[in-house]
């Protein structure tokens, strides 16, 4: 439920949990208020804080990071138990030591600290995805010193195939924006069934939207009850009324070109998949932004 961002019905949940001690529900539970609500409220800190005294590293990261602007415009900021460089500093102490072993989630972690780029690169170079989509982005955006043309576009295509090989969605979906200029539809075809697969609602609306040829845009046979079946998955997500009219217009054009009974077995289709594959993600990121 955190990750399709449907805070109202994941918060009670990570309530019931959050109450037994579990510091990784706390963290989650202190980043759904936090999100919902926009700013870091005093219940978000509390859980925050519970989990960090429990020694979790996403916590300790959040409060030593998280900016309290809105909070400080309404006037009702929670007071903090200890100051932020002082949970960023506990963080560090407890993580150091396991990055200077060359372990790739605390190097990562030791960027989210610090962050210094080069403990990024070290992280992507031990086979972090996560740090090696971000390398990508960071490439893609200027950060890094290319001289020779044509560097800096060889570097991101690395970093996202790596991150993609790994199993980041995210760079899954930029990596196929690469694979179509390109002209490799085969690559194309290859990583948007395997982010589908994985449970990317970006992915699954494009995969099954050119699977029924709306458009046929990467070569696809033709399958509309399996293409109906999986935007018709896309139905249970929030997010505003954006995803919900795409949802119900491809719906609408899809099913103009199918009968009622390929209506019907697109059911059991949408069915089978929710049962053999992860649920339905916007993925979002730890630390969350």
């Amino acid at each position: 439920m955190y990750n399709q961002l449907k805070f109202d019905i994941a918060i009670p949940r990570l309530e019931q949990e959050a109450n037994t001690g579990k510091a990784e529900s706390q963290y989650y539970l202190a980043e759904a208020l936090r999100k919902k609500n926009r700013y870091m409220t005093p219940e978000a800190q509390h859980w925050y804080e519970s989990a960090a005294d429990q020694n979790y590293l996403y916590a300790m990261i959040q409060l030593g990071h998280t900016k309290n602007d809105l909070c400080k415009k309404m006037g009702n900021c929670p007071s903090d138990k200890k100051p932020q460089a002082e949970w960023i500093a506990s963080a560090q102490r407890l993580v150091l030591p396991r990055a200077n072993e060359g372990d790739p989630e605390s190097l990562y972690l030791m960027y989210e600290i610090t962050f210094d780029r080069t403990w990024l690169e070290k992280s992507a170079n031990a086979g972090y995805p996560l740090a090696q989509y971000w390398m990508a982005i960071g490439d893609r955006q200027g950060e890094g010193f290319f001289l020779i043309p044509g560097k800096r576009e060889e570097a991101v295509r690395k970093w996202l195939k790596e991150a993609s090989e790994g199993g980041n969605t995210k760079a899954m979906m930029d990596y196929i924006e690469i694979l179509y200029k390109e002209g490799d539809l085969e690559g194309v075809r290859h990583w948007l069934q395997t982010a589908a697969e994985a449970g990317d609602q970006k992915a699954i609306s494009s995969y099954g939207s050119y699977l029924a040829h709306t458009p046929n845009q990467v070569g696809y046979p033709l399958d509309l009850i399996k293409g109906y079946a999986l935007i018709s998955l896309l139905k249970e997500l929030d997010g505003g009324g954006a995803i919900q009219d795409f949802v119900e217009d491809t719906l609408n054009e899809i099913g103009s070109k199918m009968t009622s009974e390929q209506i019907e077995s697109s059911k059991a289709v949408a069915k089978e998949w929710k049962d053999t594959h992860p649920p339905l993600s916007f993925f979002p990121e730890k630390p969350g932004r």
